[in-house]
């Protein structure tokens, strides 16, 4: 597909409402342990296909924009989209209840054991397995745009600004996003 053509309706099969919205967000959030992009793209585009590939990067692109968390604001945007404000609420909601749980409780143990070095070692494993899922969200959402080579420059350019030299991400979607938009609307040609 490129970019000019409809999205293949067999990627995008089911429009949840409420209580699905609240399961799945539940889901992603029980499943994302390091980081939940990874887990969500999996549950909205493969899975349960609420999403193309191509719709989960866009809604996620915008939500990079917004301030605070990348999957606290796909909630409100996928919520809003499928069932309104229940939806925003219950994806939220579905979302953030067992990971606050967790975390209180890990952060007990944690400032309780944390200076074993037993307790030390395995909060570096995990960290390195997150890592290895945020590499790996990111060559799949790279995949989708195989065939628009300038979203690839881009996305590399990004990656050299804020992640090599450290510049403030603003600064870098600032600088990109005119020159990105451009190119995205000559490629729309």
């Amino acid at each position: 597909m490129t970019r000019g053509d409809p999205p293949d309706p067999r990627d995008a099969t089911h429009a949840p409402d409420a209580r699905e919205l609240f399961l799945g967000f539940l889901r992603i959030a029980v499943s994302g342990f390091g980081g939940t992009l990874p887990f969500a793209r999996r549950e909205m585009v493969e899975q349960r296909k609420w999403l193309t590939a191509r719709e989960f990067t866009d809604i996620l692109a915008i939500c990079q924009l917004m301030p605070g968390p990348n999957i606290c604001n796909m909630s409100f945007c996928i919520g809003a989209r499928f069932a309104g404000l229940p939806g925003v609420v219950a994806s939220f909601v579905g979302l953030v209840t067992v990971p606050c749980i967790i975390g209180i409780s890990l952060t007990w143990v944690y400032l309780t054991y944390g200076q074993f070095p037993a307790v030390s070692g395995m909060l570096r494993g995990i960290s390195a397995g997150a890592v290895g899922l945020f590499i790996a969200l990111g060559i799949k959402m790279a995949w989708v745009e195989r065939r628009s080579p300038f979203m690839l420059i881009f996305a590399a350019l990004a990656f050299v600004g804020a992640g090599l030299l450290g510049l403030p991400l603003v600064a870098v979607i600032l600088g990109l996003a005119p020159f990105s938009i451009l190119a995205s609307w000559r490629w729309a040609k």
